[in-house]
């Protein structure tokens, strides 16, 4: 079996594009990922494995969201444990780039875990206000209702964007080249509607007031990203029909 320092390598030759990546997961979980992926790797763990890994530690923390009374402590561990479970969501596609042994199972297994942490997360919050919260108002409960709406929309209009584009996405790679510039500015530009990002909100858990107040800005921020990305992803597929 290769060396940690040779498996780093190929990985880091492995990687997807940085289009469209923010800075922290470009700087910040990819390459922590990156050397999850080598110990999973040395270890002989498959990516579906990494996956439920992934999922374990992502689940374990929104349970203590809805059910622990908020604390720093608590704020500080569900942190952790959201930030390790996206760096082990990262991990698991870059140990099947690495491996070959990616499939149509263990990116259905990614998405399902995708989906069921975004809708579980906002639940979770909810569900705390709920039992913890002192709000001050009932209309606050609607906050992460609206925030669930605006972040599993943004995820399935995307991917559905992903799909439906896929096959023009190819010659659109082809005809530009591997030269093509990676913007800095947008890498910066999404750092607010990066999932990694989110999850540090709750350092502020033990805080309500201050939980609330940017819980709410990122609601906001994420918003408005889901009007734009709405409107260029239509603009996009429009373009493919008549294009």
């Amino acid at each position: 079996m290769s060396g940690t320092g040779t498996v780093l390598r190929e990985l880091r030759g492995a990687q997807k594009s940085s289009k469209g990546v923010s800075l922290y997961s470009r700087y910040v979980n990819r390459p922590a990922g990156r050397l999850l992926a080598a110990g999973a790797y040395r270890t002989g763990l498959s990516p579906n494995q990494v996956t439920i890994i992934s999922a374990l530690f992502t689940f374990a923390s929104i349970v203590a969201v809805g059910l622990v009374e908020p604390s720093w402590w608590l704020g500080v561990a569900v942190y952790a444990g959201l930030a390790v479970g996206f760096a082990f969501d990262s991990a698991d596609g870059q140990l099947a780039r690495l491996t070959g042994r990616g499939g149509p199972d263990g990116e259905w297994l990614d998405h399902v875990v995708d989906c069921a942490k975004m809708i579980l997360v906002h639940s979770a919050v909810l569900i705390s206000f709920h039992r913890f919260g002192a709000l001050p108002g009932e209309g606050w409960l609607l906050l992460p209702l609206g925030f669930l709406f605006v972040a599993v929309l943004t995820f399935c209009a995307g991917l559905l964007r992903e799909q439906l584009g896929k096959a023009a996405a190819r010659t659109a790679r082809a005809a530009t080249g591997p030269g093509v510039p990676v913007s800095r500015i947008r890498a910066v530009a999404l750092l607010p509607a990066d999932y990694g990002v989110f999850c540090l909100v709750f350092l502020l858990f033990g805080v309500p007031g201050a939980f609330r107040a940017g819980y709410a800005a990122l609601a906001a921020v994420h918003t408005v990203f889901l009007v734009a990305f709405l409107v260029k992803w239509f603009r996009e597929l429009k373009a493919l029909r008549t294009g």
